[in-house]
């Protein structure tokens, strides 16, 4: 056994930047490494001949002297694909180990009997998707309705996805595919995106007001995780509108119900922001709704202490019409109001974009772990390309 050196550690460093920055020159290269130019010139041959560089485009000539050629991962690297698995809708997302997009794929959630039959279908979807990539596929991660413990285990899921509560679909796909699978849950992966495209979030939490109320947090830009199912249920907690629960005001089928009840005739939620109205249980609906925000947001601010908290899925638009009057009763009752946002919503990709960033994650590390350990496995290997 040899542990790694600093050759090694430095060719991981190139392949880092290389991840974050392809396709870039040489010299960019230098900059953002701070190795010297022998150093880099090395890593990136090595790099070469395991198959992780090939040249790309040619920089344009800004002053005298050669033009310099970019530095760029191969498509045969791999890809990796984010799911979306939500009760009305399904996107799946396939990018490259750069996240390049490659394909996306949007569809309505077909209605499942059987927890093989939607794995099969997830898969199909996935392979739809990755038809024109190129190299293995890596990693799946997909995204749930639903609380997720371990990366397998669902639970308290949509009601139209009962069936898959436990860890029967985390195994029914990894049985269909050769590589890793992870489940999450949709406010987890809303809030990865989020996170990973703004770096000056420190401490957040995130309302997936869709088909359930689903609940993310974040502390140091990181996500936070239970150690219980009991983690993230706030749907169970009282709305402060009579015996109704945050679930039931703030999830697509609940205010629907409720709605209903007090003798809105709507056809589907949309309506309710959609359609004009005048009568005066449609004002009863929105004074429950604008309660039930101020709620959630209130049992989040003083257990938590978020800067920001967002508010993502179908109800989204709701969450707008209502905020005004959300922010001014919250400005009542706590001494320091979080920043309230509705987060960009495209229904299906949002969500897969926050599962495909969770997929680069892992990945990434997967690789920089064996470009590390390939000395570790065999010093006198012929083959130099660390196995991946």
């Amino acid at each position: 056994m040899t542990n790694p050196t600093s050759r090694d550690y430095n060719k991981a460093s190139v392949l880092d930047v290389l991840l974050s920055h392809a396709p870039l020159t040489r010299n960019k290269l230098i900059e953002l490494t701070g190795l010297s130019k022998a150093t880099v010139s090395r890593a990136v041959e090595e790099l070469r001949a395991d198959g992780f560089v090939v040249d790309g485009g040619v920089d344009e000539i800004t002053g005298r002297g050669r033009r310099s050629t970019y530095l760029d991962l191969p498509r045969t690297t791999g890809h990796v694909a984010g799911v979306s698995f939500g009760a009305q809708t399904t996107g799946v997302l396939v990018t490259d180990l750069r996240g390049r997009e490659i394909q996306h794929v949007t569809v309505p959630t077909a209605d499942h009997q059987e927890v093989e039959e939607a794995a099969r279908w997830l898969v199909d979807l996935i392979a739809q998707a990755a038809r024109s990539a190129q190299g293995p596929l890596r990693q799946i991660v997909a995204a749930v309705p639903g609380r997720v413990r371990g990366g397998t285990e669902i639970f308290g899921p949509a009601e139209s996805m009962k069936i898959f509560a436990g860890s029967g679909l985390h195994q029914a796909v990894e049985n269909l595919v050769e590589a890793p699978v992870l489940l999450d849950s949709d406010a987890n992966a809303s809030l990865l995106g989020i996170l990973t495209d703004d770096a000056t979030i420190r401490n957040a939490a995130l309302f997936s007001v869709s088909t359930i109320l689903n609940f993310a947090s974040c502390t140091d830009h990181e996500l936070a995780r239970g150690s219980t199912p009991a983690f993230g249920d706030i749907g169970v907690l009282s709305s402060g509108v009579g015996d109704e629960n945050l679930d039931e005001l703030l999830s697509t089928r609940g205010l629907l119900r409720f709605a209903r009840k007090r003798g809105l005739d709507l056809e589907r939620v949309e309506d309710l922001w959609l359609q004009p109205h005048t009568e005066a249980p449609h004002a009863e609906v929105l004074q429950a709704f604008t309660t039930a925000i101020v709620t959630a947001v209130s049992v989040v601010a003083v257990t938590l202490d978020p800067e920001s908290v967002y508010f993502v899925g179908r109800l989204r638009p709701l969450v707008d019409v209502v905020l005004p009057q959300v922010r001014e009763r919250l400005g009542q009752s706590l001494p320091a109001v979080p920043e309230i946002r509705t987060g960009p919503h495209r229904i299906g990709l949002s969500t897969a974009q926050g599962a495909v960033y969770a997929c680069l994650t892992m990945a990434q590390e997967r690789l920089r772990e064996a470009v590390l350990g390939a000395r570790r496995q065999s010093q006198a290997a012929e083959q130099a390309a660390p196995a991946f």
